[in-house]
């Protein structure tokens, strides 16, 4: 047990966050008018779960020294799935909270781009593992 938490610990504190973050009434979220002009709302997504599917992959490999190509692509789906859902609940359930679909959107890409991001760390940190 204690070696999972070694390997998955950072990733399950991440999703944790992000589920209380995307879950906070509106009232409590900052507005800025230049942030919302440029969306950075959806940059924030973006490397919400790409920090998601970045921590799980590196998690995997840590443990197994390798990920195959199909984990990846499960990592991602699931990865924007959760984004999905998140945007569901912020539907029904958060106070003050709405479904954008661009949120899902820039999950969605987030997500392929923290393939991305892993990629580029075991290229730099782990040369021989291609």
């Amino acid at each position: 047990m204690t070696k999972l938490l070694k390997y998955y610990l950072p990733a399950a504190l991440w999703i944790i966050i992000i589920f209380i973050l995307c879950t906070l009434p509106g009232k409590d979220i900052p507005t800025n008018s230049f942030l919302e002009r440029i969306h950075f709302d959806k940059i924030v997504h973006f490397c919400m779960f790409g920090g998601i599917v970045l921590l799980l992959c590196l998690g995997i490999f840590l443990q197994k020294k390798h990920i195959p190509a199909s984990a990846i692509f499960l990592i991602v789906l699931l990865s924007a799935s959760y984004g999905l859902g998140i945007e569901f609940i912020q539907k029904y359930w958060a106070v003050q909270r709405s479904f954008d679909m661009y949120d899902v959107l820039a999950d969605t890409l987030g997500a392929i781009a923290g393939v991305a991001a892993f990629k580029i760390i075991l290229y730099l940190f782990f040369p021989r593992s291609k």
